[in-house]
């Protein structure tokens, strides 16, 4: 029987499981999830800065292609700027039951790691000025905190400039 670690965790999802197997050094921020709360409710809740929390959108280009974008949570995503840079016609969000299938999660529990299909992974590039940032950890009400390099070494994350001021 596996030994259990002494930081108590709220449950293991696919992304916990994931960082674990990596040896990823990460930290638990459980939360009360309110629907609609967004980045803003998360960050109040857990005293965090919303630019160092993460957004994890799930959004398709033009082939309904579906790929995974990481946005500072004070930020949009400007989508011509993105399909610009990927070289896409153009990219929009999915709706919410498509992204849902894509990324094995709910959205609003949406994390990049552990997701069902393999997709894509672009992060606005300023996040990996970050020392830590916190991200979705696979459920609602739960975020990890951790190195945003992390993102580019397990994910293959690439680096583009979409952000817009919220």
């Amino acid at each position: 029987m596996a030994k259990k670690d002494k930081t108590a965790h709220v449950s293991e999802t696919p992304a916990t499981q994931l960082l674990r197997a990596h040896k990823v050094a990460f930290t638990e921020h459980p939360y009360e999830y309110v629907e609609h709360g967004g980045t803003a409710e998360s960050a109040r809740q857990l005293g965090l800065d919303e630019h160092a929390v993460v957004k994890t959108l799930v959004m398709q280009d033009q082939d309904a292609k579906p790929l995974i974008v990481l946005m500072h949570g004070d930020r949009k995503v400007s989508t011509k700027n993105l399909a610009r840079q990927i070289g896409a016609k153009s990219v929009e969000p999915c709706k919410p039951e498509v992204a849902n299938r894509h990324s094995g999660y709910l959205v609003g529990g949406t994390s990049p790691f552990g997701t069902r299909r393999e997709m894509p992974v672009y992060i606005e590039e300023s996040i990996l000025a970050l020392p830590r940032i916190a991200i979705n950890g696979g459920r609602r009400g739960f975020l990890v905190q951790l190195d945003p390099q992390v993102c580019v070494q397990l994910l293959g994350a690439r680096p583009v400039q979409c952000a817009l001021a919220e």
